[in-house]
């Protein structure tokens, strides 16, 4: 009586790790697209807002004034556009030029994340309204009062930031733009050759006299 041994047949690696890395490229692919586009939004909508308010005296009385994220600094709108620029070129290169290209997108949200930080106490903006609005220019801003929409601009620069580290770590794994247009190394399917018609059977010839073709060749 002859016994049988079960051997498992063996799964072939390339499968088994190929799958695993498709996801993560896919999620992280996911991750730094929402990251980049949601920070840069939230920095250029952030910086519109009121950052600073405070009144000047004028004539015995006082006059209120604001100033907004423009106001007090244009950077981080100008580093959000920036990278906004750079999330989309790191999917036209690759190589090298994508790592630079991740290095700028994390480098202009670390930019406008920390000009933020530093314009979240700046009066300069409003002395400057002061004086204008007096006509005396060393007229200085009185009861200056901060809001919290410069710290949300940093935060909208650290999700830039987050998505310049994620394309640094996995962009190598990213798709190109270009890859569809370019060949894949396949060979390509070769045509079947045409037959000459069989004069004994007509549904040869009629559908040579179809395709316009001559039925006596």
């Amino acid at each position: 009586m002859e016994h049988v041994s079960a051997v498992p047949v063996s799964q072939p690696r390339g499968r088994a790790t190929t799958a695993p890395a498709a996801a993560g490229s896919r999620r992280s692919l996911a991750a730094g697209l929402l990251l980049g586009a949601a920070g840069a939004t939230v920095v250029l909508l952030a910086s519109g807002q009121t950052w600073a308010e405070g009144e000047v005296s004028v004539g015995g009385g006082s006059l209120p004034l604001t100033a907004d994220g423009q106001d007090v600094t244009g950077l981080p709108a100008a580093l959000a556009i920036v990278g906004l620029a750079a999330q989309v070129a790191v999917f036209a290169v690759r190589g090298t030029g994508r790592l630079v290209v991740a290095g700028l997108l994390a480098l202009s949200g670390l930019g406008a994340g920390l000009s933020a930080c530093l314009g979240a106490s700046d009066s300069a903006a409003l002395d400057e309204k002061a004086a204008r609005s007096t006509g005396d220019a060393s007229a200085t801003i009185g009861a200056l009062a901060h809001t919290a929409w410069p710290y949300v601009t940093a935060a909208g620069g650290l999700l830039i930031l987050l998505a310049g580290l994620l394309a640094l770590r996995y962009g190598k794994l990213w798709p190109t733009m270009s890859g569809r247009y370019e060949r894949d190394g396949t060979p390509r399917p070769r045509k079947a050759a045409r037959t000459a018609p069989d004069p004994d059977r007509p549904e040869d010839l009629w559908k040579a006299l179809d395709r316009g073709e001559d039925p006596t060749r």
